[in-house]
């Protein structure tokens, strides 16, 4: 575990670790539980489908593209949890590949409405 006070900045970053160097990373998805095995039931949103859905969520340049870094402020699940634990989906793609999900950024998905 790693130990934090409330609303202190957190830096992560994820490496690929891989022979091929022509790969970038991209965080697509991060959210947060109370619960190590459970992402579903109470969840909080860092960021979704490359958009920040959190405020201080923030995405940081790398000098690799096998790197990618990113931070937010730290926070808790009311009082009752002790523990906020994350989950993120990163993307692999090719490095310059500009057609790729690595290179797109936030990705909204709007729905239709249902007309009769």
């Amino acid at each position: 575990p790693y130990y934090v006070d409330m609303n202190q900045n957190l830096f992560l970053q994820a490496s690929l670790h891989s022979s091929d160097q022509n790969l970038t990373l991209f965080v697509d998805t991060c959210v947060a539980s109370p619960n190590s095995t459970d992402f579903r039931t109470l969840v909080y949103e860092l960021t979704k489908s490359g958009c920040a859905s959190d405020s201080t969520y923030a995405l940081y340049p790398s000098s690799r593209s096998d790197v990618a870094q990113f931070g937010f402020n730290s926070f808790s699940f009311v009082n009752r949890f002790p523990s906020v634990f994350l989950r993120c989906e990163l993307v692999v793609c090719r490095y310059h590949d500009y057609s790729s999900r690595c290179y797109q950024g936030c990705v909204s998905r709007f729905k239709r409405s249902a007309d009769s």
